[in-house]
């Protein structure tokens, strides 16, 4: 069966090139239940693949020809090799997280084959205690950050005791009706016709206003205000990982002293990450930096809704990395996210991937090109933070100890940053062109100084996820909460 692959996704299809894989990921670290044995996570794996169940979403594989006039369509495959798509792997020891993040960063550089469907999942074992990991590789034509969460989430249990959950591959559906075989009928034809007439109507307005936003440096999908720095240059294929998590609470604290939003605490954290990490090379521009926000346009699906693919937007999001003060960089981050809250307020689904289309100019640019042209540069880093469960999870009674998103660098953008939150906590995956930023995990460690920093100068109370010591050294060494 076909069906055509929509503009969104499709995009992801012609943008792929040998340096640049465009995978997304996720790594979850798991514990293995009370008196299970080194064998049985492999044991549960090799159970799943005698069941041979693989749900259509996992079935698909792009396909275009002179009969699809050049235009990418998904085709569904009836036989998988499930063995080629599901591998093991044994971390060297003595293992731990480096030596993990290490052998994901290698996994993660590789191009998926067009002409399978499109993922991998690698069960790696050898962490200490008898934990182990699970690496999963979806190629981002096929899924978005949002969808994919929303998939592993029904594979996963709040119920300790619970066995028989099903594995990765075995979850998730296609669109059903007119958008599996891509004919669309008649009345719904109509629909759409007077949908789009109202919708339209208001395009041309809406993307005056987002170029007006950028000629005067408001918040907005476009940005023509980005400045250049190291990442900011031609992507290699080699990749570099890290992962680091927060208790959630620290910084919804930090968010509730100042009247933020918790994603305007993970973007000043991630500012002030980035400021440090370019003055130790000595290339911390004078103008902030700016960062491309994803926005999700799938407001209250539920988690089992059979939508796959892409459905986002886009904002721009001044981090204030000019400015020494960690208040104030918070500050900037609220006041630029809140205008480009405003530019998307009473905007249409359809007007918005418009406008975020237009945003997006620069960036396709610089991966057509390998590099800006003229004042047209894309913002200097991709920032994201996607929804996920609360509480603890488990699968068949290994405990989800933390999960890392991983994302797709670009030309031009040679870093992605991307959050969730999962076990109470709130993780972080910084996926980089190896070659453009080098020593990630120093990056990944500024995360944490900076929520210090904010922790510090807000006076936030002790017995969130760090001790009185701790806070009290921290003050010692930074009385005045600047850096």
């Amino acid at each position: 069966m076909l069906s055509f692959i929509s503009p969104t996704d499709a995009l992801f299809l012609y943008a792929e090139a040998v340096q640049r894989p465009i995978n997304v990921g996720a790594l979850g670290v798991l514990s293995r239940p009370e008196g299970a044995g080194a064998q049985d996570a492999r044991a549960m794996v090799a159970e799943a693949l005698t069941r041979d169940q693989v749900a259509p979403l996992w079935r698909r594989h792009p396909h275009r020809s002179l009969i699809s006039l050049g235009q990418w369509r998904w085709c569904t495959d009836d036989d998988i090799d499930l063995d080629y798509h599901v591998r093991l792997s044994s971390l060297p020891q003595p293992a731990g997280m480096a030596e993990l993040c290490d052998l994901v960063s290698r996994l993660h550089s590789g191009r998926l084959d067009l002409n399978r469907p499109l993922w991998q999942f690698h069960l790696i074992e050898g962490l200490p205690d008898g934990r182990y990991a699970i690496y999963v590789k979806v190629h981002h034509a096929l899924a978005d950050g949002v969808s994919a969460m929303r998939l592993l989430q029904q594979t996963v249990s709040t119920d300790p005791d619970r066995r028989g959950m099903p594995a990765l591959w075995e979850v998730g559906t296609q669109p059903s009706g007119d958008d599996v075989s891509g004919g669309i009928g008649p009345w719904r034809v109509a629909q759409g016709v007077v949908k789009a007439t109202g919708e339209l109507a208001g395009m041309a307005p809406a993307l005056a206003d987002t170029v007006w936003r950028a000629v005067r440096r408001r918040g907005g999908p476009l940005t023509l205000a980005a400045p250049h720095t190291p990442l900011n240059v031609p992507i290699s294929s080699a990749r570099s990982f890290a992962g680091r998590s927060f208790p959630i609470d620290r910084l919804r604290l930090v968010a509730k002293h100042t009247d933020a939003t918790l994603n305007d605490v993970v973007l000043a954290m991630c500012a002030g990450a980035l400021r440090r990490y370019l003055l130790r090379r000595n290339a911390l521009p004078s103008a902030p930096l700016m960062a491309m926000v994803p926005v999700s346009l799938r407001g209250d699906e539920p988690a089992g809704a059979a939508v796959p693919g892409n459905r986002i937007g886009t904002l721009t999001c001044s981090l204030g990395t000019q400015l020494a003060d960690p208040a104030e960089r918070l500050a900037a981050v609220q006041a630029s996210m809140c205008d480009g809250k405003a530019a998307l307020a009473g905007r249409s689904q359809l007007q918005v991937l418009a406008m975020s289309a237009l945003g997006a100019a620069p960036l396709a640019i610089a991966i057509a090109l390998g590099h800006g042209l003229g004042p047209l540069r894309p913002p200097n880093v991709m920032i994201s933070n996607v929804p996920g469960p609360s509480g603890p999870l488990y699968w068949n009674g290994a405990h989800l100890e933390a999960l890392y998103p991983l994302s797709v660098p670009v030309d031009g953008q040679t870093l992605n940053i991307t959050c969730t939150s999962v076990n109470d906590q709130i993780i972080f995956g910084l996926t980089a062109c190896r070659r453009a930023v080098p020593a990630i995990g120093t990056l990944a460690d500024f995360l944490g100084r900076e929520l210090d920093l904010l922790d510090a100068f807000y006076r936030i109370p002790v017995g969130i996820g760090v001790d009185r010591r701790t806070r009290r050294r921290r003050a010692r060494a930074t009385p005045t909460a600047r850096g």
